[in-house]
């Protein structure tokens, strides 16, 4: 079992392609498994000649679970309107430092690192902390944590926070299909196009609901990164979908106004999901954008 260990404990990972070849370093979103990447964006990126490495987050899948208090839906809705009000079992950074020791392990001088959703703004922290690490930047569906950002609907909200409360069993993997359908929006339906395909097939794997609140709570307690931001050098790339109703296509031109060398794609049609019928135009993008800088081999 590809597990190694990181400072803060034991992380399970895996690679695909050849090791001769430069690698990029994939960070997924609230929950999520290694499992819930799609096939065609992983693929595609092999086949542009990248070696791909993905890994499950602390607390989720098969990595290991952090013996801290579970935060309580009152505690996350009190996070979202005062950050400050709750103190998470850990941060974005923390979480950052996971994906450092993963490059360690791997004797990677560094990679280009693509975050999804949390992903995203976790790819920001290892850009800020660790800049030398880092080749390119790519953020999917991300945000600054800038607080003058437009917040998600009462909606998109509830049906969040339904999936964090349900533990087990059928209401928890209902309740995760249908989060994960609203997050995508009127066009692509997740269940059919989206994540939610891997949902049942992840719970199975490890449902771990705890970690997803753990998770949130790094989220909505985390400091505005927008002026940090600003000392990267690196091409940084930030796609976004016009349809997303969980995190606004705005908090995406706010990365790329943030930066020195940033680049934004708006997709139209898409929501807060990675939809198959745009995966191949998302991973071209992503592919070009990562050629514009020399990897030594």
């Amino acid at each position: 079992m590809p597990l190694f260990s990181a400072r803060s404990g034991e992380i399970y990972f895996q690679q695909q392609g050849a090791r001769a070849n430069p690698p990029v370093l994939l960070i997924h979103g609230v929950g999520c498994q290694l499992v819930e990447w799609p096939d065609t964006l992983i693929d595609a990126l092999v086949n542009a000649g990248y070696r791909t490495i993905v890994f499950d987050h602390r607390d989720v899948g098969l990595s290991y679970e952090v013996d801290a208090k579970i935060p309580s839906i009152e505690e996350l809705f009190s996070a979202l309107s005062d950050p400050s009000s709750v103190r998470p079992p850990y941060t974005l950074g923390d979480m950052a430092d996971d994906v450092i020791d993963l490059l360690d392990h791997l004797g990677q001088s560094g990679a280009h690192i693509i975050g999804c959703s949390m992903g995203g703004m976790i790819a920001q922290c290892c850009a800020i902390k660790h800049p030398h690490r880092v080749f390119t930047l790519t953020s999917l569906m991300a945000t600054t944590s800038n607080p003058s950002l437009p917040k998600p609907s009462d909606s998109v909200i509830a049906a969040m926070a339904a999936s964090l409360q349900a533990s087990n069993g059928e209401d928890a993997l209902a309740s995760s299909i249908h989060a994960a359908n609203t997050n995508a929006g009127p066009h692509y339906p997740s269940s059919e196009y989206g994540i939610a395909r891997f949902i049942e097939s992840a719970h199975s794997r490890a449902h771990r609901p705890a970690g997803s609140a753990r998770h949130m709570a790094a989220i909505l307690t985390a400091p505005d990164r927008s002026e940090l931001l600003a000392d990267l050098t690196m091409p940084v790339l930030a796609v976004h979908g016009d349809e997303d109703p969980l995190i606004d296509a705005s908090a995406s031109e706010d990365i790329v106004n943030s930066v020195r060398n940033g680049h934004l794609e708006i997709i139209p049609r898409l929501g807060h999901d990675l939809s198959e019928p745009i995966i191949t135009e998302i991973a071209g993008i992503m592919v070009e954008h990562m050629a514009s800088v020399e990897v030594l081999r």
